[in-house]
């Protein structure tokens, strides 16, 4: 007689045994009973942890690392785990109405220290007292900071190399108070209900769920862990599938599919350049949606400078060839102003008439614009939050851009679209300059259909970048802007704060205008933006700045996305350590738009990862990934400093792999059985079910 292997434990188990042994269905309504904790406290806290009943319990999975890294080797931006020591802690109030006392500590290793701050957690400052082991797991931050994604005690010792496997725990309850409690429930981890077939199980090499959950439990936590992860990201594909094919079910759409006339004289008579192979696939590819009568929801995701504009314009004008009407809608008064002098340009005023509507639009101009959009005098509008007002109505809205369409709400979306005639849905097209690595693209963009522009139009000129860490850096940093701006060229200098902080050590807008209109660049016309100034004023001094009123612009970041100014050459980034790879990117793309191509200077350590991405790479989609990985978890998923993450198992980006396998999974089991109702998939089906009418309701 052979032998089998168990999974969790590898044990030798005889296959006469396994004949013989009675069969025993599970029963997952014993996973609805209460769990006992040790005391009241305790209790809370395994009900905050959703952990309170045997389900729950089984279901809160212990978390592995490999802490083999001491302090001095980490290198700023990476994601880490790092076994330490607390030196001191203290709390402090936090001038945020309805937030608790913050918590900050410094820990060390023996090799550095770090500094911590703990949000919302006020209770750590008697539990983590100076002398304790804590595992800590973060991003590690300019000025020896650790922006925390994990945090637990251990009996580790700093710089040791052994896993650790912690719970994440609570106020009132530890790990191993969690680790004796499931120890003393695993047993009905065969109860837990499977929603895997065992079709999918065999081709994916995949265990049960309940030798998975034990595997995890008992210590052998990779084995159980990609299956667990495995089934997560299934499911969160199917949700997503769901989320974009049934809310398109029953509804009606215009259908633009009468011959062309003229969208092709635009693009072959008046639009003055060719479009890229990118662009014309992209046309291509909406016409055919525009023609259908199922409502189009795609996003159009393009590098910065690719010209996503253009394929916005088409799809516009394919709604006014037919006598329909089309609103692109920006989250700024700045960027709305931006798109409709771009679409002057692009689009001849007698070819089609077009309005700004936004929220300074003169009264009188105001009443005209609405009379005509209701009349259907007006085929196209730009405009901002404006466009949404109840006052606002369309004779035949049939196409609806949205720009940067993160920066809106779903309801706001919605009340757009709900703009279009009774008993029709107009077809929806989302812009992002912000490239998005097909991870994050496929969990949080799978309910939208996705089109890429990756190429530059013919012409668009390199931008030079580099980085000043010294004086004589920033001399020659600045040398450069001048040279250039004696040529007649223009420049920004960004910095991310708009006022001097007591709490943070970056330089600031306001006070970086008054430094350096009054040294480096006394002299030159400077210009200052930044969010905090009133709409009229911040419109007036971009205006100066596009006229060449102003030679530079000392700004925050609300010069990120849209702005478009030909003429300015330099792009010099304060603190740039301070923001994102893509945020970076997008910056250094409002240089070079013009035919004399671009400098940017990175003010920071050249040994910073995310500097050193943004000097070896000018591809956006690249550096996206770049930036992911940089990242980690934390930022993907959106982990809490409890511990408590979107997956119990799934780790992302690490978990690429099983992301992929699992989309490709979810468009097989899609193809075969659309509603999910074959008996092997029930059980999958509830579960995506729950979870997209949850999502519907938040």
């Amino acid at each position: 007689m052979g032998t089998v292997r168990g999974f969790a434990d590898g044990a030798a188990l005889d296959k006469g045994q396994l004949l013989r042994a009675p069969v025993r269905w599970p029963r997952p309504s014993r996973l609805d009973e209460i769990v006992a904790g040790p005391g009241p406290k305790a209790q809370t806290a395994l009900e905050n942890l959703g952990a309170d009943t045997v389900g729950g319990l089984l279901e809160h999975l212990p978390r592995t690392a490999s802490v083999a890294r001491t302090i001095e080797e980490l290198a700023i931006g990476e994601s880490a785990t790092v076994v330490v020591v607390v030196d001191a802690i203290k709390s402090r109030a936090v001038r945020r109405r309805g937030m608790r006392p913050m918590v900050e500590a410094t820990v060390s290793d023996g090799t550095g220290t770090l500094k911590v701050a703990f949000f919302n957690q006020p209770w750590l400052v008697d539990r983590y007292r100076p002398g304790t082991r804590l595992l800590v797991q973060g991003v590690v931050q300019p000025g020896g900071k650790l922006r925390l994604s994990g945090h637990a005690p251990t009996q580790l010792q700093p710089g040791s190399a052994e896993g650790a496997a912690t719970y994440p725990a609570s106020e009132g309850i530890t790990s191993t108070q969690i680790a004796a409690l499931v120890q003393q429930h695993l047993p009905r981890a065969r109860d837990l209900p499977e929603l895997l077939p065992a079709s999918i199980r065999a081709t994916e090499r995949l265990a049960g769920i309940a030798d998975a959950t034990v595997a995890m439990h008992a210590g052998a936590m990779e084995d159980g862990r990609r299956r667990i992860a495995f089934e997560e990201l299934l499911t969160e594909q199917l949700v997503q599938r769901r989320m974009r094919d049934l809310p398109r079910e029953g509804l009606v759409a215009t259908a633009l599919d009468e011959e062309p006339t003229l969208t092709r004289r635009w693009l072959h008579e008046l639009l003055p350049f060719t479009p890229t192979d990118d662009q014309a696939r992209a046309i291509v590819e909406l016409d055919g949606e525009l023609a259908r009568n199922v409502p189009m929801q795609r996003l159009l995701l393009g590098d910065v400078g690719a010209g996503k504009t253009v394929v916005a314009v088409h799809a516009m004008l394919r709604a006014a060839e037919h006598g329909r009407q089309a609103a692109l809608m920006a989250p700024t008064e700045t960027l709305a102003r931006q798109h409709f002098r771009t679409l002057q340009h692009l689009v001849p005023g007698e070819l089609l008439p077009m309005a700004l509507l936004t929220g300074s639009t003169k009264a009188a101009e105001r009443k005209r614009i609405l009379y005509d959009l209701a009349a259907g005098q007006l085929g196209i509008v730009i405009g901002t939050h404006a466009l949404i007002e109840d006052p606002v109505a369309f004779h035949a809205l049939s196409v609806v851009v949205i720009d940067e369409q993160h920066r809106f709400g779903v309801r706001q979306r919605a009340r757009l679209e709900a703009k279009a005639p009774e008993g029709r849905t107009p077809h929806v097209l989302h812009l992002t300059a912000t490239p998005i690595p097909r991870t994050q693209r496929l969990l949080e963009f799978g309910a939208v259909d996705v089109t890429e522009l990756r190429a530059l139009p013919n012409g668009r000129q390199p931008i030079g970048t580099h980085v000043a860490e010294t004086a004589d850096d920033r001399e020659t940093a600045y040398a450069l802007l001048r040279s250039e701006v004696a040529q007649g060229r223009q420049a920004f200098v960004v910095c991310p704060l708009v006022a001097d902080s007591e709490e943070l050590e970056a330089r600031s807008a306001i006070a970086e205008f008054e430094r350096l209109g009054a040294g480096p660049l006394k002299g030159l016309r400077l210009e200052l933006l930044h969010g905090q100034m009133p709409a009229p004023e911040k419109e007036a001094a971009m205006a100066r700045f596009v006229s060449g009123a102003a030679q530079v612009l000392v700004a925050t970041t609300v010069i990120e996305v849209g702005i478009d100014v030909p003429n300015a050459t330099v792009m010099l980034i304060e603190d740039a350590e301070r923001f994102g790879v893509a945020q970076l990117h997008q910056l250094r793309g409002r240089v070079g738009r013009g035919q004399w191509g671009g400098q940017c200077v990175l003010f920071g350590k050249p040994s910073s990862p995310r500097l050193k991405a943004l000097v070896e790479h000018r591809d956006g989609f690249k550096l996206a990934e770049i930036d992911l990985h940089l990242r980690g978890e934390g930022e993907l998923t959106g982990v809490r400093q409890s511990g408590m993450a979107r997956y119990r198992a799934a780790r992302l980006p690490e978990d690429e792999d099983l992301l992929e396998r699992a989309h490709a999974v979810a468009d097989e089991v899609l193809a075969a059985d659309p509603s999910l109702a074959a008996p092997e998939h029930v059980l999958l089906g509830r579960a995506v079910e729950a979870i997209r009418t949850a999502r519907i309701a938040a």
